[in-house]
């Protein structure tokens, strides 16, 4: 199976499984306020064995390809840790695991798992959407004097304020799908009107303004 079929596999599995759910004319209003025709759930695919395998594989391909140099893999928690340990297993690499802050007790550890100052590493999170989460666990790799090479995530929506805050941080990104590519499969399997995939394209383009100025019919 090419890496294309792969992609397209996996994004029909969490269609089906309503993990990710694009429904431009009931759109979804996320926590910030932002009027959305998306919605990803994607800790639903820890329940579903031979997805999750095909994830743990695609993302071991990536880094493979774009973090060659990885000597331990890192899970963002919570979405992230699940899927960090069966990359970290699959390239029999160490695991650690970066909390969102440090703990208020004990030794107030951030980072779990033993982490030297020679180490390179990849955190994995489930899903990207302006970076904030996985940057700030990136930051508390970085205190420990460890390398990061970047992130590797399932999905990545491929949003401006993501894309300008990974640079801000200099940090790479590599995701196993994308918002365009979950797009343009929409559109080859004609799941979604001609009118709908203009919304959802549109959306991307100015995620804040979508909700007030479009209607589908």
């Amino acid at each position: 199976m090419t890496e294309t079929q792969t992609q397209a596999a996996i994004i029909q599995q969490l269609l089906e499984l309503q993990a990710i759910q694009v429904k431009p004319d009931a759109p979804f209003t996320y926590a910030s306020g932002i009027k959305s025709p998306i919605y990803t759930d994607l800790r639903m695919t820890i329940s579903k064995p031979a997805l999750r395998k095909q994830i743990a594989t695609g993302l071991s391909e990536l880094i493979r390809q774009f973090y060659p140099t990885a000597t331990v893999i890192g899970g963002v928690a919570t979405a992230g840790i699940p899927h960090a340990a069966w990359v970290a297993e699959e390239l029999e690499l160490p695991l650690i695991y970066v909390r969102s802050k440090p703990k208020d007790h004990g030794a107030g550890k951030q980072i779990e798992g033993a982490l030297q100052a020679a180490d390179q590493v990849v955190l994995i999170d489930d899903l990207i959407s302006t970076g904030g989460s996985v940057l700030k666990a990136g930051k508390a790799v970085r205190q420990t004097s460890a390398q990061l090479l970047g992130v590797a995530s399932i999905f990545s929506y491929q949003l401006p304020d993501a894309h300008q805050n990974f640079a801000a941080e200099e940090t790479q990104l590599h995701s196993l799908i994308d918002y365009h590519q979950l797009i343009d499969y929409l559109a080859t399997q004609q799941q979604l009107t001609p009118a709908q995939l203009d919304s959802a394209r549109t959306w991307h383009q100015d995620p804040w303004q979508w909700g007030a100025t479009t209607t589908i019919k």
